[in-house]
């Protein structure tokens, strides 16, 4: 590997957002590899820049800033050249960013400004003799798929909740970064949240999904009463049968056709396991399913089983949760 590595940190309302450590984990382990250097890359309104010190304590050796009123949110325009002009020419073996909503959006026009390729919702990342491989599934999560880059540098996206964060007490310097004046022809006039939104799903290090086997909507009360009890890094999911049939908001669906997660523990609460769903969550770090046939696919998938009733093991799992706690 010849050259530092570049992460793009993400911000909302000048706070940095738990992906963007996790982007410079992935980055530090590959710097480390060859001693190189981690850049971080943010944009933002003006005082973005404070955010710096936060960045150098998680990884990153320097940080590029650009600040302007008009990039206050989110502008894929603007984004876009500032983050490109900042890879370009500059000898960076690769450029990460975060497989949100956000990243799935900059990270293709990035690649498009550069004329590079970009592997996208990476599990992984190695380096084999000097080469980036990176693993990433394909096929609906079926096959994993291990790739080489060609190009400079490297575009990778990583899945949120895929490298852990890890305090490394670097310089954090800042260097300022030509700023665009305007945010170019998309403009983002307002953000607005749902009333009583809660922490989106594909962001929780815990989530508590159900399905059918919960057998209603007024059957919910008990994971959420589940999620309460492990605290407030976890959220709730749903499978696409309950999400169809009106139980759960679509913002709660975990699957192809939903989100794509990867926490470090996934409840899976009479859920079947079907293909669809097992593709937006097969990659979390431990699964444990609930239900009642034992031969429901999602036992073969699951770190840990339980076979019964999920409206008997679900208070009782949560009652001996509440007394660890």
């Amino acid at each position: 590997m010849a050259g530092n590595v570049l992460v793009v940190a993400e911000q909302r309302d000048g706070e940095l957002r738990r992906v963007s450590l996790e982007a410079l984990a992935a980055g530090r382990r590959l710097a480390d590899a060859s001693g190189a250097e981690v850049h971080a890359v943010l944009v933002g309104a003006e005082g973005v820049a404070g955010l710096a010190a936060e960045l150098g304590r998680f990884g990153a050796d320097r940080v590029l800033v650009a600040e302007a009123p008009a990039l206050a949110r989110y502008a894929p325009e603007a984004y876009a050249r500032v983050v490109a002009d900042a890879a370009r020419g500059k000898g960076y073996f690769a450029a990460i960013f975060a497989a949100t909503a956000q990243g799935r959006d900059l990270s293709p026009r990035v690649a498009a400004r550069l004329d590079v390729p970009l592997a996208a919702e990476a599990t992984a990342l190695a380096l084999e003799g000097g080469d980036l491989v990176v693993t990433r599934p394909v096929y609906a999560g079926r096959v994993f798929a291990k790739v080489r880059l060609q190009g400079e540098p490297r575009l990778v996206s990583i899945r949120p909740n895929t490298f852990r964060p890890e305090e490394s007490g670097k310089a954090g310097a800042v260097e300022r970064l030509e700023a665009p004046a305007d945010a170019g022809r998309v403009t983002v006039r307002a953000l607005k949240a749902a009333a009583g939104a809660k922490l989106d799903v594909a962001e929780a290090a815990v989530i508590v999904s159900g399905g059918r086997g919960m057998k209603g909507p007024e059957n919910w009360g008990l994971l959420e009463q589940l999620a309460e009890a492990i605290g407030p890094r976890a959220a709730l999911g749903a499978s696409r049968a309950v999400v169809d049939a009106g139980w759960r908001p679509h913002a709660e669906q975990v699957g192809q056709t939903g989100k794509t997660v990867s926490p470090q523990l996934y409840i899976a609460v009479g859920i079947s396991g079907a293909m669809q769903h097992l593709a937006g969550m097969r990659s979390a770090r431990t699964i444990v399913a609930i239900n009642k046939d034992p031969d429901a696919p999602i036992f073969k998938v699951a770190d840990y089983g339980v076979v019964g009733d999920a409206l008997e093991i679900v208070p009782r799992l949560t009652e001996e949760i509440r007394k660890l706690r």
